[in-house]
Order: C-alpha cells, then sequence, then structure tokens
C-alpha cells in the first residue's frame, strides 16, 4: 500500500480540492445523463374533461387531424405530449 503525504497543504485546501474533483465529475455525469420521462397515455374521456368538451368533440378533433390517437385493441389513446403540442398559441 502506498502512503500518500501532502506537505503545505491544509486541509480546507484539500477538501477544496476534492469538492472541486466531485463537482466536475457530477457536470460531465449530468451532461450525458438525461432521465427519460415516460409517456402518459389519456383515454378519449380524460381529453373530453381535460378541455371540458364532449366525446364526439373528440372524435371531430381526430377525423380533422387535430389529435393523434393511438390504437391498443378497441381502446383509443393520445400521448399528453402530442395533446400538448396540438395546442397552438392565439394572436389576439
Amino acid at each position: 500500500m502506498q502512503t500518500i503525504q501532502f506537505i503545505s497543504t491544509t486541509p480546507q485546501e484539500l477538501q477544496s480540492q476534492i469538492n472541486e474533483g466531485v463537482k466536475n465529475q457530477l457536470q460531465e455525469f449530468l451532461k450525458l445523463y438525461t432521465p427519460k420521462q415516460p409517456n402518459e397515455y389519456l383515454t378519449r374521456s380524460d381529453v373530453a374533461k381535460m378541455f371540458n368538451v364532449d366525446l364526439s368533440t373528440i372524435h371531430n378533433w381526430c377525423k380533422s387531424g387535430k389529435l393523434k390517437p393511438l390504437g391498443l385493441g378497441a381502446r383509443v389513446y393520445f400521448l399528453r405530449s402530442d395533446i400538448e403540442q396540438s395546442l397552438t398559441p392565439l394572436n389576439v
């Protein structure tokens, strides 16, 4: 086992150097790692409640291409991110 001696280094300087090294490593890690948010799927009734509209309105929005429905068997779902992207700002 090797012995390392710190000559003319105070404990505060050593702690500062260690903190700086750990901080740099964490910054490099955070640059490479971005957590992926899970997709949130909404049903037709969820979307209707969100916008306070009838289910027929949701059906019409799907037919006109305003919303992108996803299907699994006989069920219809919408991605929350797609719903939020379909909203357009108004220039009033």
